[in-house]
Parts: structure tokens; C-alpha cells; sequence
């Protein structure tokens, strides 16, 4: 599992065309579920990223999650992340699961964030995108800062 945390003050995700989803201070997460991937790397992610501080205390450290600020979560399905570059020129994406089975995956991602935010009492924090969709993702990058997972 391969994913791209980063920190926003806000962002919205379109796809045909209409916007599906909007969110205030929080994340943008990039998630790229490989084959050899279980819902045990899903959970060790979600709690990751949930837990991860990246955003600043009162004296400007580094020091609150996004829970602890009430921000949100958007999540993004991007099988594009588990490109293989190593040969040629051409991104090889044999390492990615295959669609069906990733939907599944993601929507447990899905499930487990919004578990956990809720559980730090944050309900409809998280938004997803559409799964396979072509979609726009207009975000205004805090700081900024990218973290990647692992």
C-alpha cells in the first residue's frame, strides 16, 4: 500500500464534470492499494494517518492530528501510485490490485477512517472520491506538507 498525505486548507473533488466532494482544513490522502495488500494494511494506514501530527500547535510546532484540529479527510482512490518505473519508460502497473477487488479495499478504507474519526468524535469528516472515475482534484496545499507512506 503506497499513499501521498497531504496537508490542506481546503480542497474539492470533481468527477463528470459536478462536484462530489468538498472539504475545509484537513487532508487530501492518495491511496494506491497493491495486490499483496490486506485490510490489515488498511487499518495500519487509516491509524497512521489519523494519528499523524502535521499540524501546528499554538507556538507553531508540528505537534496536533487532524483530529484534534476537527479537520476533514478526503480520500482518493489512485492506482497510479503502485507505478512500477524501474523499466523503460512506460509506468508498469502489475503491482496494483485489480479493480474489483480495490473498490472493495478502498471502500474498507473508507469505513475504518470514518470509524476512527468518529471514535475522536469528528462525524462526516471524510469524503471519498469515485472509484475508477476520472476526476479533478482542486486542493490548496498548507505549507506545504506531503508526507508518504509508508
Amino acid at each position: 500500500m503506497k499513499a501521498v498525505i497531504q496537508r490542506v486548507s481546503g480542497a474539492t473533488l470533481s468527477a463528470d464534470g459536478e462536484t462530489v466532494a468538498t472539504i475545509g482544513r484537513g487532508l487530501v490522502v492518495y491511496v494506491g492499494i497493491e495486490q499483496s495488500d490486506s485490510e490489515a494494511d488498511i487499518i495500519a494506514m487509516c491509524k497512521k494517518v489519523a494519528a499523524m501530527r502535521i499540524f501546528s500547535d499554538d507556538a507553531g510546532k508540528m505537534n496536533l492530528s487532524v483530529a484534534d484540529i476537527g479537520g476533514e479527510v478526503l480520500l482518493v482512490s489512485n492506482f497510479t501510485l503502485c507505478a512500477d518505473i524501474s523499466h523503460g519508460n512506460r509506468p508498469s502497473f502489475s503491482f496494483a490490485m485489480r479493480p474489483v477487488q480495490a473498490s472493495l479495499m478502498f471502500d474498507y478504507c473508507v469505513a475504518v477512517m470514518r470509524d476512527l474519526l468518529s471514535a475522536a468524535g469528528l462525524t462526516d469528516s471524510v469524503k471519498c472520491g469515485v472509484f475508477g472515475a476520472d476526476m479533478r482534484i482542486e486542493q490548496i496545499n498548507d505549507g506545504p506538507v506531503t508526507i508518504i507512506y509508508p
